[in-house]
This record gives structure tokens, sequence and C-alpha cells, in this order.
């Protein structure tokens, strides 16, 4: 992956039951409709917004495993760009306001290099 524009329209592509939820985070939160030019960055913290709604009512389990696979990948082949979108923003606004027992299945998904840029930033884990 190049650039984050090009990581923003491949998740989109793969998970568009995701990015319809993330488009809504996205709206709420900045007031428009995302675009992979501008707003990519900003999309995938939204991404966390989104799957941390969803961890909140304990439910999306097995996708947000897949879309982890999905970002790891991204973060062990991307751009230096790539990882820091993921690292800063993905990685540092997951399981925000999520209790450690309802973030506890989804940490167990969470690929270790995922893990790694959390602990970085958290100094700890969710749980």
């Amino acid at each position: 992956m190049e650039n984050n524009a090009a990581f923003f329209e491949s998740a989109r592509a793969k998970f568009p039951e995701l990015a319809e939820k993330v488009d809504r985070q996205h709206v709420k939160y900045w007031g428009k409709q995302p675009s992979a030019a501008e707003d990519a960055y900003c999309w995938f913290e939204s991404v966390s917004r989104a799957l941390n709604s969803e961890m909140q009512r304990e439910a999306y389990i097995s996708e947000s495993h897949a879309f982890f696979q999905f970002v790891e990948c991204s973060f062990l082949t991307g751009s230096a760009e790539v990882k820091k979108c993921i690292d800063v923003a993905f990685a540092e606004n997951l399981f925000w306001q999520v209790s450690p027992q309802k973030s506890a299945p989804y940490w167990q998904v969470l690929p270790q290099v995922l893990k790694n840029l959390y602990v970085d930033f958290h100094a700890r884990t969710p749980l």
C-alpha cells in the first residue's frame, strides 16, 4: 500500500458493512462524508470509534478479527505513512471507554503487532 488514500479505499472495498458503520461515526464526529483524499487519517479514527461501539454491544467479534488481520497485513507491508496512520489514528483509539470485560474478546483476536502499538502508546493493555 503506497499511501493512506489507497489504504482507505482498500479497507472500504474489503469491509463494506464496516465502512457503512464507520461513515456514520465519521459524519457524526466530523460533520461530513469522508473522502480518500482529505479524510483517510480521520476515517481510521472513526473506524476505532465504530469498533469501540461494537465492543460496547459485545457484537461484531469475528468481523473485527478479520479487519484486524487486514490492518496487521497493511502495517507489515505498508509505507511509513500507512504505518503511522495505523499506529496513531487506529491503534491508539481502540478500546476507548470500553470496559476490560467487554474488551477481552477483541483483545484476544487483535494481532500482536497491533497489541504492541496499543501498549507502546498507553503503557498498558485495555484489560
